[in-house]
């Protein structure tokens, strides 16, 4: 989709300029309404709190070093959220994701969750699902929010991780399976 198109956001821009112009409130004021999104962003693709909060940092570095780029053309929060997923999406290469998709992986080992596993600060079924999620293969876990969460088509999928659109294909359906099998044992556990 053209940016030109979008809807402007005039309120992001002046947020944008003020952070570019070295604004400290300003800068504080974007954190402090992002954060918590991105965050959740960064936790549906690692394995870690911790992880997710170094990539939290990370995108923010990238954001506020790129941040004279935004024009107000389309949200500042989706302007954000591209470069999130792009320093995402890097992190999750740099952990070998080739070979994650490449190798076969023995259920059994991963599916050793216990009820620990699931006790998240976040509670209900939001914490409880992203805790199943955490327990997936990196390569799974990846290509599973890019499909579903980003909508991204296979294609794309495949072109952005550098894999074959049969690849992505099937560690979709993997990581469903995957999923599944993970609900059914922690069903049994919160019986």
């Amino acid at each position: 989709m053209n940016q030109t198109h979008l809807p402007s956001d005039p309120d992001g821009f002046a947020l944008a300029e003020a952070c570019y112009a070295g604004d400290r409130r300003a800068q504080y004021e974007l954190w402090g309404r992002y954060k918590n999104r991105i965050f959740g962003v960064c936790l549906r693709y690692t394995s870690s709190r911790q992880e997710a909060e170094d990539l939290l940092q990370e995108s923010f570095v990238h954001v506020f070093q790129d941040i004279g780029k935004y024009r107000g053309e389309g949200s500042l929060e989706g302007w954000m959220r591209r470069i999130v997923l792009r320093t995402v999406l890097k992190h999750v290469q740099k952990q070998s994701i080739e070979k994650d998709l490449q190798n076969d992986f023995d259920f059994e080992q991963v599916l050793q969750i216990t009820e620990q596993d699931l006790a998240l600060e976040t509670s209900g079924e939001e914490g409880r699902l992203l805790a199943l999620l955490q327990q997936l293969p990196t390569g799974f876990r990846t290509v599973l929010n890019l499909y579903v969460i980003e909508e991204r088509s296979h294609e794309q999928i495949a072109r952005e991780l550098g894999i074959s659109i049969s690849t992505s294909k099937s560690q979709l359906n993997r990581a469903k399976a995957f999923m599944r099998r993970l609900l059914d044992k922690t069903m049994l556990l919160l019986v």
